[in-house]
């Protein structure tokens, strides 16, 4: 059922912003990278709601490794 003003894949993809920027509020490094990896795994399904747009996907996915790598290999407080 699609939302009278969005569509489903249009609010998935603001949410994946509104994750975003608020991540990057955040003073904490390690909130920060969580709410940004929830924000890039938001954007990684919006890519594949748009029939798979790669570099949304790719970039997003990246930026996820990324941001484990931090909080669990080099356990940022």
């Amino acid at each position: 059922m699609e939302n009278e003003f969005f569509s489903n894949t249009e609010l998935v993809g603001y949410l994946a912003s509104l994750l975003l920027i608020v991540s990057f509020l955040m003073k904490n490094i390690r909130t920060l990278r969580l709410i940004n990896s929830l924000g890039c795994i938001g954007f990684v399904v919006y890519g594949f709601l748009l029939q798979t747009s790669w570099p949304v996907i790719i970039t997003n996915a990246f930026i996820v490794g990324i941001n484990m790598y931090y909080l669990y290999f080099k356990r940022v407080v």
